[in-house]
């Protein structure tokens, strides 16, 4: 089973690296681009057959690990035999 995390900077909070990224796309002469924010994408490998339980493993990483949860908030994908559960 796979399952992938997408880790968000919550918008109301500063992102000091999109911020860094847009000025330099300025600065290259990409005027047009508006803001930029930089995520995280996770991809984990379970060894797993309930899906619920992988679900319920991987959100206790997130909380614990993989993400801030003052900060960001995430979105766990997971796969099972080529579809999406």
């Amino acid at each position: 089973m796979r399952a992938t995390v997408h880790v968000k900077r919550r918008s109301d909070i500063a992102d000091p690296a999109g911020t860094a990224v847009l000025r330099g796309v300025r600065d290259l002469g990409y005027s047009n681009v508006e803001s930029v924010r930089i995520d995280k994408i996770i991809t984990l490998e379970v060894g797993a057959t309930d899906p619920a339980r992988a679900r319920a493993d991987i959100e206790a990483m997130c909380e614990k690990l993989l993400a801030n949860p003052v900060m960001e908030d995430y979105e766990i994908v997971l796969e099972e035999d080529g579809d999406t559960a």
